[in-house]
């Protein structure tokens, strides 16, 4: 399988999908102009990943900021990893957060709550 690459910019985050290395990784600010373009490619990935996935799944999300869009994408993203927990094999979210930024532990912990897979809340000293 292909791994998947994104550099980020002030709108988009990285994301890295490598099954080979067992990356699956998110980090910066998402607010892409046009969400689903952007996001597409990523859950075509997720998809494929899905139907034969790795025995352990980590999946690293620290963003710095996110618009309205972009958290329907994450859920919709959190939701197929749900699918595979759901099949029996092991999936961790650790969901990386600024220690002062109150917004992003809360939605952290909205994600946890409506998922119910397991979900680490991890501040980052700054």
């Amino acid at each position: 399988m292909e791994k998947l690459e994104i550099e980020s910019t002030t709108e988009t985050p990285k994301v890295l999908l490598d099954k080979e290395k067992s990356i699956i990784e998110f980090a910066g600010n998402s607010l892409p102009e046009d969400v689903t373009s952007f996001y597409n490619p990523i859950l075509e990935w997720i998809d494929t990943y899905v139907e034969n996935p790795n025995a352990k799944t980590l999946i690293d999300m620290s963003f710095d900021y996110y618009n309205t869009s972009s958290s329907k994408m994450i859920l919709k993203i959190l939701e197929k990893f749900r699918e595979i927990h759901r099949k029996g094999y092991e999936v961790q979210v650790n969901w990386h957060y600024m220690d002062d930024d109150e917004d992003m532990i809360e939605a952290g912990e909205d994600y946890a709550e409506h998922l119910k897979i397991p979900f680490k809340l991890i501040p980052i000293q700054h």
